[in-house]
């Protein structure tokens, strides 16, 4: 199967994201190994819908499917629209999970930090005592402090820039679990722009502005 060529529309305001395909095929991840109405959907395809999402300057009121071939009855175009939906149910319901994960281990990872940090700076202060002050014991105290605080470092990452990306992402994700979902089939049901040109057999994947 020939994948859909992604590409990257430039900020528009219409309403709605485009795509336009060849055959239904196109949309769907060929390796999977589900029915095929049950396949997540091909890389392409969810990296333009999300490109598209974020470009819009309000959030999308629809995704519209511009399919060449003709159609072959409802029952097809309503799988298609419960395929897309169900793909990014999953990709929220995967992201969510992926966010979870992250801060559990951000918690451990404080946990053993703080511990960390505390027996540090509690072999530091009985250096201090023990030692005669000089060179020698300034780095090693110096040096027992540091080390506490770049245990650190890990939890800090998490806490402060790991975490919101990926729950942006499963907002997004949500919010094109929640969209109607229009079929357009034949070329009469085309965006009312020219075709541009493609690879034989290339999906194009093209915004309407």
């Amino acid at each position: 199967m020939n994948a859909p060529a992604a590409r990257h529309p430039a900020p528009r305001t219409h309403a709605s994201i485009d795509l336009h395909i060849k055959e239904t095929t196109q949309l769907f991840d060929s390796l999977d190994p589900c029915p095929f109405y049950e396949r997540d959907l091909d890389a392409a395809a969810e990296e333009y819908i999300l490109a598209s999402s974020r470009e819009l300057r309000h959030a999308p009121a629809a995704i519209v499917i511009h399919i060449d071939e003709a159609a072959c009855g409802p029952e097809e175009s309503l799988g298609l629209e419960r395929a897309i939906r169900g793909h990014f149910q999953r990709r929220t319901e995967i992201s969510g999970q992926e966010l979870r994960d992250l801060l559990r281990r951000g918690w451990i990872s404080l946990a053993i930090g703080l511990t960390f940090l505390v027996a540090l700076l509690g072999i530091s202060e009985f250096l201090g005592e023990r030692m005669v002050p000089g060179a020698i014991s300034m780095v090693l105290q110096e040096g027992l402090v540091i080390g506490g605080w770049v245990a650190m470092w890990r939890p800090l990452e998490i806490f402060l820039y790991d975490w919101w990306p990926i729950a942006g992402l499963r907002r997004t994700f949500a919010l094109l679990s929640r969209l109607p979902i229009q079929v357009n089939r034949g070329r009469a049901g085309r965006p009312g722009r020219p075709e541009r040109p493609g690879a034989p057999g290339q999906a194009t994947l093209a915004a309407t502005r």
